[in-house]
C-alpha cells in the first residue's frame, strides 16, 4: 500500500523561504551572447508538471528561469515568449493535486495525488499565435517528443502518433517535421544562444510501457520515420536526428548548451513503491504463500518481514521479483486488496525487470555518449543532469533545505513522479547555469531555489 509520510522539516516545501544569497560581483556574459534565447526540448523544457501542462508550469519552467538570469548580464528587455495556456488546471487532461485521501481498501488516510476535478484548460487553448515579432516563440518544448521524431512528417497530426496536441497548438506547419519547425523558429528568432534537452522520451516510453518493446535499440519503423513510442529509439536514428537538430540550432552562429538524459529509474515514479513491499507478519502467512507459489517457481521464498512481490515479467513468466527491479507509481492504489503481488502476480506493464533495466541503461549510456560528443565537436556546453539527479536521489542540500527524489517529501519532483516541481526546475536551471558559466566564462548568479514554491496542497 502506498502511504506518504510528511515530516516536520518540510515546512519550506509549501511556502517560500527567505533568500539569503547576495550578488556582489560584476556580472558578465563572457564569451556567450544571451540576447536571443531559444529553448528546444520535450516536456521537461515545456514546464510540464503534475501530470499535465499548465500556464503556471510553463512560467516555472527552467527556460523561464534561465532567461531571467540571462537578463541580469545582457540587460535584455525583450519578452521570452512561451505558448502559454489560458489557465492552471491542465491541458488536455487534468493536472494532479495534493490532498488528503482515504483508501477504503486499506483504511488509510494520507496525503496523496488525485486528478483536479474542475473544468480544464481545453477551451480556447487549441491554437497559439504569438503577436511578438511575427509569431516569435522562444520555448518550443513539446511534451512526449523524442529526438527521432524530428524526422517525422506530419508530426503534429500524425495518425500513428495519435496526434500531438502540444505541437499542434503552436507549430507553424503541422504537416511538417519538428526539424522544419525548428528551422522556422531559428530563422524567425536568429537565436544567439540555445539550450537543447532531447532524448529522455526516446527511452522513457519503453520504461512506461513496462519494457514491452524490443528494447535493443534496433527497432524498425511502424511507418516512414516513425518508431514505436513504447520502444527504445534505434541508436543510429537517434544520432542522425539529434545531429540534425543541433546543426539547425547553431546555423545562425548561436552558442548553446546540450543537456543529457537522467537515470529515469532514479525518479519517484519508479522508486516510490518498493519491490520488497510485501510485508508478512506471521509465519503462517509465509507458509501459505510458500505453498501457493512453490509449485509455480522454485525460487519463490517467503518469510516474516519484507518480501519481494510476485510479478509477471516481459516474457510472461510468473515469478518472484528480485532486487534491482521496479514497480510503477501508476499501480492502482488498491493493488494490495486485489491481491496483486501476493496471490496474483502484478501485471507486466507495471514492472521493470532487471533485463529491461539493462536495456534502459544501455540506451541512456549510448544517447548520453552521443550528446557529449555533439557538445565537444560543436564547442557547446555539456550539462550532466544524469550525475546531478543522481546526487539529488541521495539527498542534496541547497541553502539549508534538503532535497531528494522521494515522492512528495523530497520537494524536487511534482506529483506525477517524473517531472520536477518549480523548485526542482530551479535546481536544474542552476546546474545549467554552472555549465554555461564554466564553458563560456560568464558569471551569471545562481537562482535562489527556495523562494520558488514546492507542491501545492489543495
Amino acid at each position: 500500500m502506498r502511504k506518504i509520510y510528511i515530516i516536520g522539516a518540510l515546512a519550506c516545501l509549501f511556502t517560500a523561504c527567505k533568500p539569503n544569497v547576495a550578488v556582489n560581483t560584476t556580472l558578465t556574459q563572457g564569451e556567450a551572447d544571451f540576447t536571443n534565447y531559444l529553448a528546444i526540448g520535450n516536456s521537461l523544457t515545456a514546464g510540464y508538471a503534475d501530470g499535465s501542462l499548465t500556464s503556471s508550469g510553463q512560467l516555472n519552467s527552467y527556460p523561464q528561469r534561465l532567461f531571467e538570469q540571462f537578463q541580469l548580464v545582457t540587460n535584455v528587455k525583450g519578452t521570452f515568449v512561451q505558448p502559454l495556456l489560458p489557465g492552471n488546471y491542465g491541458y488536455p487532461w487534468p493536472k494532479k493535486v495534493l490532498t488528503v485521501t482515504y483508501n477504503p481498501c486499506t483504511g488509510d488516510t494520507s496525503l496523496g495525488a488525485v486528478d483536479y476535478p474542475g473544468a480544464l484548460d481545453s477551451q480556447n487553448s487549441h491554437h497559439y499565435f504569438s503577436t511578438v515579432n511575427n509569431n516569435q516563440i522562444n520555448n518550443i518544448g513539446v511534451p512526449y517528443i523524442r529526438a527521432v521524431d524530428y524526422l517525422v512528417d506530419n508530426y503534429a497530426i500524425n495518425t500513428a502518433a495519435n496526434g500531438i496536441p502540444y505541437a499542434l497548438r503552436f507549430y507553424n506547419n503541422p504537416a511538417g517535421t519538428p526539424l522544419d519547425e525548428l528551422a522556422y523558429r531559428v530563422h524567425n528568432l536568429h537565436p544567439t544562444f540555445f539550450t537543447m534537452w532531447l532524448g529522455s522520451n526516446d527511452v522513457l516510453g519503453y520504461a512506461l510501457a513496462g519494457g514491452q518493446g524490443d528494447g535493443t535499440g534496433a527497432a524498425l519503423p511502424l511507418s516512414p520515420n516513425f518508431y514505436n513510442a513504447n520502444d527504445i529509439s534505434p541508436y543510429l536514428v537517434f544520432d542522425t536526428a539529434y545531429d540534425k537538430a543541433v546543426n539547425m540550432a547553431i546555423s545562425t552562429g548561436a552558442k548553446g548548451a546540450l543537456i543529457n538524459i537522467p537515470d529515469i529509474t532514479s525518479l519517484p515514479f519508479f522508486t516510490t513503491i518498493p519491490i520488497n513491499g510485501l510485508m508478512i507478519t506471521r509465519q503462517s502467512q509465509a507458509d501459505s504463500l510458500q505453498a501457493l507459489w512453490g509449485p509455480v517457481t522454485a525460487k519463490a521464498v517467503f518469510q516474516v518481514g519484507a518480501n519481494n512481490f510476485m510479478v509477471t515479467d516481459h516474457n510472461g513468466r510468473v515469478r518472484q521479483s528480485v532486487p534491482g527491479e521496479y514497480l510503477m507509481l501508476t499501480l492502482p492504489s488498491d493493488f494490495i486488496c486485489r491481491g496483486w503481488g501476493i496471490t496474483v502476480p502484478i501485471p507486466k506493464e507495471y514492472v521493470i525487470t532487471t533485463e529491461e533495466m539493462q536495456n534502459i541503461n544501455n540506451a541512456i549510456i549510448s544517447y548520453n555518449n552521443f550528446i557529449q560528443y555533439e557538445a565537444k565537436i560543436h564547442n557547446l556546453a555539456y550539462v550532466d543532469i544524469h550525475s546531478f539527479l543522481g546526487s539529488v536521489a541521495t539527498g542534496y542540500t541547497y541553502n539549508g533545505i534538503k532535497y531528494s527524489t522521494q515522492y512528495i517529501s523530497g520537494g524536487s519532483f511534482s506529483l506525477d513522479g517524473l517531472h520536477p516541481s518549480p523548485r526542482g526546475y530551479a535546481l536544474i536551471a542552476n546546474e545549467i547555469l554552472k555549465s554555461i558559466n564554466t564553458k563560456y566564462k560568464s558569471n551569471m548568479p545562481m537562482l535562489e531555489v527556495n523562494k520558488y514554491h514546492g507542491i501545492d496542497f489543495q
